[in-house]
């Protein structure tokens, strides 16, 4: 009779690790969305989408507590060991970090509506691209979740090296148009404060690429 409720709890425990690992991509696609609305926001002046990512933030808090619990209660009722604890350990921390990601996107959509619609004082063209570099990071970041990937994890770090020279670019950019002109430095303001949140964006994505690499590796 062990072995056969040995191979049910196991079973328990298997498809309580694949609820909390649909759980994160279900996340990882609601900070995905949210960071592309406020980009869409920021690019076409759309006070409505950048105030439905302010909204949309609850969801995301609500959905890492949902996240966390589970992980809780797997701990409780199974005791995970070796690979299953450190998946559950690694898990807890990537909510933590796309929940941050969440609220620099949130932040953005925040600006957006403190800019109202005045001109940006550059075209919006490398802002975008940043943002892309980001979300591309953050989905192959989840594959390598999935797929306990290392080799895709730890290729990552190089990625965000990119984000942060475009960063710098950006922000030499800007302190020179505030510099030749002084009446555009609050617009210029409110354009460091997005690419900053973009670069913490890249960060978060390294993280979570390093917990990758423990919950594969130890």
């Amino acid at each position: 009779m062990r072995e056969p409720q040995q191979r049910v709890v196991r079973e328990r425990l298997v498809q309580a690790l694949d609820e909390v690992r649909e759980g994160v991509l279900e996340m990882g696609s609601m900070v995905d969305k949210a960071i592309s609305h406020s980009m869409q926001a920021l690019v076409e002046h759309d006070l409505d989408l950048a105030r439905a990512v302010i909204d949309h933030d609850k969801a995301l808090n609500r959905k890492r507590f949902d996240i966390e619990t589970e992980a809780v209660n797997i701990l409780a009722m199974h005791q995970p060991m070796a690979g299953d604890l450190r998946f559950i350990l690694a898990t807890q921390t990537i909510a933590v970090e796309l929940e941050r990601m969440g609220d620099y996107a949130r932040g953005i959509a925040e600006i957006v509506v403190r800019m109202g619609y005045q001109p940006p004082v550059k075209p919006l063209i490398d802002l975008p691209h940043m943002a892309e570099m980001a979300r591309a990071m953050l989905r192959d970041a989840l594959d390598a979740y999935v797929q306990r990937d290392v080799a895709a994890a730890k290729a990552l770090p190089a990625r965000d090296d990119a984000v942060d020279a475009l960063n710098d670019r950006i922000y030499h950019e800007l302190i020179d148009i505030m510099i030749r002109h002084p009446d555009t430095v609050a617009r210029a303001t409110y354009l460091l404060w997005i690419t900053h949140n973009i670069e913490r964006m890249a960060d978060r994505v390294t993280n979570i690429a390093e917990r990758i690499v423990f919950m594969v590796t130890g």
